[in-house]
Order: structure tokens, then sequence, then C-alpha cells
């Protein structure tokens, strides 16, 4: 997967777990947790989301490199095999 590819998959996963959310007000570098008012449980869900969308296992130390769209697009873009960027 390369990162335009993976930051799709980070959009969709969103949309998907929030979806009243306006992702088109959301910078790259936005924390997405707070921008969407997310809450813990939304964002285990995300995760759940991003990885079942990924086809990756996703662990919870992993948790703090999903903040961001371009955080979670570079970790993708790395964990599936075509590096960030």
């Amino acid at each position: 997967m390369n990162r335009a590819e993976a930051l799709e998959v980070v959009e969709e996963s969103l949309a998907s777990t929030v979806p009243d959310a306006d992702l088109t007000g959301l910078g790259p570098d936005d924390l997405f947790r707070e921008a969407l008012d997310m809450d813990s449980l939304d964002f285990l869900s995300f995760v759940e989301t991003l990885g079942d969308r990924a086809g990756i296992r996703i662990d919870d130390e992993d948790s703090p490199e999903l903040t961001t769209l371009s955080a979670s697009a570079d970790f993708l873009a790395a964990r599936t095999g075509t590096p960030a960027e």
C-alpha cells in the first residue's frame, strides 16, 4: 500500500467510526481525536477498523503513532511494505 492509499484507508476508517465528522476541515497534522471529539471507545473502534481495512494487526503500543492523518498514513504505509514518502 502506498502512502496515498494508506491515507484513503485512514480517512475511510475515521468516517466509518465517526460518521458525522467533517473530515474536509481536518489538516494532515491536526490531532484528530481532539478535532473530531473522539472519546476512548471511538478511538479504539477507529484502530480496530483501520487494522481490519489495512489487513494488519495494530497493537496497543502503536496507538501513539495514530494521532494525525499524516502519521497514521505513514504508519500504514510502513506496515504494509511501502515506506512513507
